[in-house]
């Protein structure tokens, strides 16, 4: 029963967790960024793997599930602090988010809750060409603001699959170690009923 109830429980976060990271990676391709596009797409991949191990009684898959959580958290907090520019870190920096192939911007910056986005003609002579020059007012929220809430959700649905991933896996243990204390996988090879002679030895006289 604890096995099952902790199968679901864990089935059923690899799927929030799918859920959360397909609209994350949809916003973060709208923003052509590029590094945490082809993140989320490992981890996509990874979930569906955990979730076929939980579900198929795979120890292996739901192992390396957790595994790739510790680095998926490690992820999550550098886009924390990349958003926060803790450190030396600039949120304005091409070359950490879409390795300098695009402008970095966050779909948020002018899509969020409130934001008013007003073009500026003309533009300055310094601005490229190729990219517009936009006011943007009224937003209600920060758009790396919103990035950290994202980035946080992440952190907290990978901690609790990996606790209850752990969880899984030695309940997994524990059952296939009982199984083979009750002789599930026994050695020895089966032997049916012997046949039993109906032959009866008779005592034999010998004369001298």
């Amino acid at each position: 029963m604890g096995c099952c109830s902790g199968r679901c429980t864990l089935a059923f976060i690899c799927g929030m967790q799918l859920v959360s990271v397909l609209e994350r990676q949809v916003i973060d391709f709208l923003g052509y960024q590029w590094a945490p596009i082809l993140t989320n797409f490992l981890h996509i991949i990874v979930v569906v793997l955990g979730l076929f191990g939980t579900v198929q009684f795979r120890p292996r898959y739901v192992t390396g599930y957790a595994v790739w959580l510790v680095v998926w958290m490690t992820w999550n907090v550098f886009i924390i602090c990349f958003y926060l520019e803790v450190g030396d870190l600039s949120r304005d920096s091409d070359l950490v988010l879409t390795f300098n192939l695009s402008m970095h911007r966050s779909w948020w910056m002018e899509n969020g809750p409130g934001c008013r986005v007003t073009p500026i003609l003309p533009p300055p002579s310094w601005a490229p060409e190729d990219h517009r020059y936009i006011s943007i007012s009224g937003c209600l929220m920060d758009f790396q603001f919103i990035e950290v809430a994202h980035s946080s959700l992440q952190i907290l649905l990978a901690l609790v699959g990996f606790i209850y991933a752990c969880y899984v896996v030695k309940l997994i243990s524990e059952e296939e170690d009982s199984f083979d204390f009750i002789g599930g996988f026994d050695s020895y090879g089966y032997q049916g009923p012997q046949k039993t002679s109906h032959l009866q030895l008779q005592p034999m006289y010998m004369s001298k």
